[in-house]
């Protein structure tokens, strides 16, 4: 942790400062904690409200932070959180099992206006989308946040052997999945 980091979280958990050095958080890790919670929900509004909820969690528990963890490890395990009970409550809400998430999540993006990629990029997210959803999340971390692994494991609490199968698998099983669209 940086000097920095370790000045913000202080002006966080400082009366005086919090407002202010919550605007600094926000505006630091906003775009790669909303780009986060989109690849695992898929859909823009989802992922608006969820970092809304992610921002909320952080408010009313900074004071709590021990900061055995940097604060973007503490912010991503707060957002993965927040996206995994969110999958979850679709899940009871609808009645849906977990291969049929994978339906869901799949015309979330179908449907979701704020896609801007083209079919390549669609078909990507689509071959992802099918993975397991702890596969699909290290996916992610690893291919499209440049994670190290070590990163991963706090944020996720496990341990890197299993994040290294984990990735190793899922990457597998996308190169399948785009093979078995090109024919």
């Amino acid at each position: 942790m940086d000097s920095s980091e370790k000045e913000l979280i202080a002006n966080l958990k400082s009366d005086g400062n919090r407002e202010t050095a919550f605007k600094i958080l926000v505006k630091t890790y906003q775009v790669r904690l909303y780009w986060h919670i989109r690849k695992i929900v898929m859909n823009h509004d989802d992922a608006d409200d969820i970092l809304q909820n992610v921002y909320i969690k952080v408010w009313k528990n900074v004071d709590s932070f021990r900061e055995d963890s940097s604060l973007f490890t503490w912010l991503f395990r707060i957002a993965t959180n927040e996206s995994l009970s969110f999958l979850q409550q679709q899940k009871r809400h609808s009645l849906v099992s977990m291969n049929e998430i994978s339906d869901y999540l799949a015309e979330s993006l179908e449907s979701d206006v704020y896609f801007e990629g083209d079919e390549i990029q669609k078909k990507l997210q689509l071959a992802i989308i099918q993975l397991p959803e702890k596969q699909r999340i290290v996916f992610n971390m690893k291919y499209f946040d440049e994670m190290k692994y070590e990163e991963m494991s706090d944020i996720l609490k496990t341990s890197v052997g299993a994040l290294k199968a984990s990735f190793h698998f899922a990457v597998k099983k996308v190169e399948e999945f785009l093979k078995e669209e090109r024919k």
